[in-house]
């Protein structure tokens, strides 16, 4: 059996992490899995849930984050794993 040899542009690739349109698609994601979290999230004051934010960046390539503001946002995750049911529910995003 032949073996297959497969070799990265790495130029290509550092380009491509970089694309405005990968970044788009990467926010349009990290979109569901907000609304989901939010959708989800365990409600006692509503803090927590009204402090989940998206933030789009860009460092060596394009990053979507989904986080929380509240001070206790860690120990909601902590008991409810809110926000890693939100990206599973939204299929890996």
């Amino acid at each position: 059996m032949a073996r297959v040899k497969v070799k990265l542009n790495s130029p290509g690739m550092s380009s491509l992490l970089k694309d405005a349109g990968v970044a788009a698609e990467l926010e349009r994601r990290g979109q569901a899995v907000l609304n989901t979290a939010r959708a989800t999230a365990p409600v006692d004051t509503g803090e927590y849930r009204n402090s989940l934010f998206i933030l789009p960046a860009m460092t060596d390539r394009a990053v979507c984050r989904i986080g929380t503001r509240a001070p206790h946002g860690m120990i909601v995750e902590f008991k409810s794993g809110n926000l890693a049911k939100a990206l599973d529910a939204a299929g890996g995003a």
